[in-house]
């Protein structure tokens, strides 16, 4: 991928509206971000008008400057910015939303693990995450209690090691990448000692939102697992690739890492073939394989997102008619109960 420096600084998909801050301490950039509307609005330059009802002492905004300077000034419908900020009808209900849209709460096997599918288990390393999505579906999980602590880990590793069919463990919260190095270092050391494993899977939005989490130790760390590692990312729409998250990914790459990226379809944001297309594009120059497109998880508070199931599959349809075959992700529903992620052809 290194021929293709120069097309990425070129890529009309690359569009940074100002230079990633010169602070490379992610954790300062964690403090410096947006935490609430009327800033981040300020700051693009638009008005506030966001209710007092949008802003949740639950779940509120959270957003790294370096995603946010991605948004383009003056555009309230910034597809980046829309997944952000709160909105009113996040207070309202709406029939068939709940606050455990994927059945989390019923695959606790463990604390700190889910055990949903055959052959895979996955950790609850953390509830923090370095933003905030509006979508999310797990803006309600009750993360107290539920994510590795040291006794809690003795349990979750004593599980894993009775069931010796589970051969992948995904990190997963939150998002994995919010714990130290250090930490994450602790959790594998753990893990090698267990014969049956054989894949390790992260599930992280950092390199992303904060692409200078992707440090040094980091990339040490990812180069002496003893196992296949696949980082799968998410990202949702091409404005959120620039150089910044380029590099981020060419350093977990030279780790041997295998790169994918999930993406959720959303109203508003994602759901015109072209914009897919470019998505799809934008993530393979940046050396990331198409994996999930994702039907909106109705989780409380989401549905101003939702795209309707036949447009979806127009627009996958459009997808294979415009893309090579690699660059079609697959489009999934997951739904509680069931063995894996169902397709929707």
């Amino acid at each position: 991928m290194k021929g293709q420096a120069a097309m990425l600084d070129k890529d009309s998909l690359s569009v940074s509206r100002t230079p990633i801050r010169p602070n490379s301490n992610w954790r300062e950039q964690l403090r410096e971000g947006f935490c609430d509307p009327d800033s981040l609005l300020t700051f693009l330059g638009l008005e506030s008008n966001v209710a007092p009802a949008s802003r949740r002492p639950d779940f509120p905004m959270r957003v790294p400057r370096a995603f946010a300077e991605r948004m383009t000034a003056g555009a309230m419908a910034d597809p980046l910015l829309l997944q952000v900020l709160p909105d009113p009808d996040e207070a309202r209900a709406h029939p068939g939303f709940g606050t455990d849209p994927v059945g989390d709460l019923d695959s606790r096997s463990a604390p700190a693990v889910l055990h949903k599918y055959q052959g895979r288990a996955l950790l609850m390393t953390t509830g923090a995450c370095a933003v905030h999505c509006r979508y999310c579906f797990r803006q309600h999980y009750p993360y107290a209690g539920q994510t590795i602590g040291p006794r809690r880990w003795q349990e979750a590793l004593a599980y894993l090691a009775r069931n010796e069919d589970i051969e992948e463990v995904i990190f997963s919260g939150g998002d994995p990448f919010m714990l130290q190095t250090r930490k994450l270092c602790e959790l594998t050391r753990d893990l090698a000692s267990l014969p049956h494993i054989r894949r390790l899977r992260i599930h992280t939005r950092m390199p992303v939102v904060l692409p200078d989490r992707v440090t040094a130790h980091l990339q040490a760390w990812l180069s002496e697992l003893p196992w296949p590692v696949v980082i799968v990312i998410h990202a949702n729409h091409p404005q959120e690739f620039d150089p910044s998250v380029d590099h981020a990914l060419e350093r977990l790459r030279l780790t041997g890492a295998h790169l994918l990226n999930q993406a959720v379809l959303m109203r508003g944001i994602n759901d015109q073939v072209h914009t897919l297309a470019r998505l799809m594009e934008r993530g393979f120059l940046a050396g990331v394989l198409p994996y999930y497109l994702h039907l909106l998880d109705r989780v409380a508070g989401s549905k101003r997102f939702e795209v309707d199931e036949p447009i979806a599959r127009e627009l996958l349809h459009g997808l294979r008619i415009r893309l090579p075959g690699y660059l079609v992700p697959r489009l999934v529903r997951e739904q509680p109960g069931e063995p894996f992620k169902l397709p929707v052809l």
